[in-house]
């Protein structure tokens, strides 16, 4: 019995779970694919962004540059970030360097919560996506039981088609859960060094421009 099979063959409750599975599984490959193109090209412009940076004579000098190779957005907020706060606001009172802090660190996470983009659902998927697949396959066993209660005997055709119908979800739970989990955690490594190299400018930024060495901030 193919997936095809058991979704015509199958009730209500099956059919649900099916179309569960396979939304679950489109959507997280769709996220799989795209995260894993948009990280490979994330890596490699945070690097060039942040050489371009440290290569320019000026901050208005390094915007242009890093507009460049910054094509996700993940360097140029922080540099934008270290603007001049309006005037008269809370934003720009106290300490210079309080103030960088302050505005590094939300165009830091503003950056951040774009790498994480995605990782929720791949961690969804992976954990929930074996217990809807279980529950195929309790519905499943559940057929065959009163199917042999109704048949008084057991018999192969009472049985087979709820035992398949129990195997087919079981492991397309567990087909749709793995690639998902991989996923998470691959790309998790990935995300985890482009932040800390996204943090190092950070910090690297602030102290350049918190100690006025040979850069002022943009007004």
């Amino acid at each position: 019995m193919s997936f095809a099979d058991l979704f015509r063959q199958g009730d209500a409750l099956t059919q649900g779970v099916a179309l569960l599975l396979l939304a679950m599984s489109v959507a997280s490959w769709v996220v799989l694919l795209w995260k894993g193109w948009m990280l490979r090209r994330a890596g490699r412009d945070v690097a060039r962004s942040t050489a371009a940076f440290w290569q320019s004579a000026s901050l208005e000098d390094a915007r242009r540059k890093v507009a460049a190779f910054d094509r996700d957005g993940l360097v140029l907020p922080l540099i934008a970030a270290t603007g001049a706060q309006p005037p008269g606001s809370l934003a720009a009172a106290g300490d210079p360097s309080q103030q960088l802090t302050r505005v590094l660190r939300d165009a830091l996470h503003g950056v951040l919560g774009k790498l994480q983009f995605g990782q929720v659902l791949l961690a969804t998927v992976g954990s929930t996506a074996p217990f809807v697949g279980l529950l195929g396959t309790v519905w499943g066993i559940y057929h065959a039981l009163t199917g042999i209660a109704s048949a008084g005997q057991i018999t192969i055709d009472k049985v087979s088609g709820p035992i398949g119908e129990s195997l087919i979800m079981t492991a397309a739970g567990l087909a749709v859960a793995i690639p998902a989990v991989l996923g998470y955690n691959i790309y998790g490594r990935l995300i985890g060094r482009i932040e800390a190299d996204l943090e190092g400018f950070a910090l690297d930024l602030r102290e350049l421009l918190a100690g006025g060495a040979g850069a002022s901030r943009p007004e």
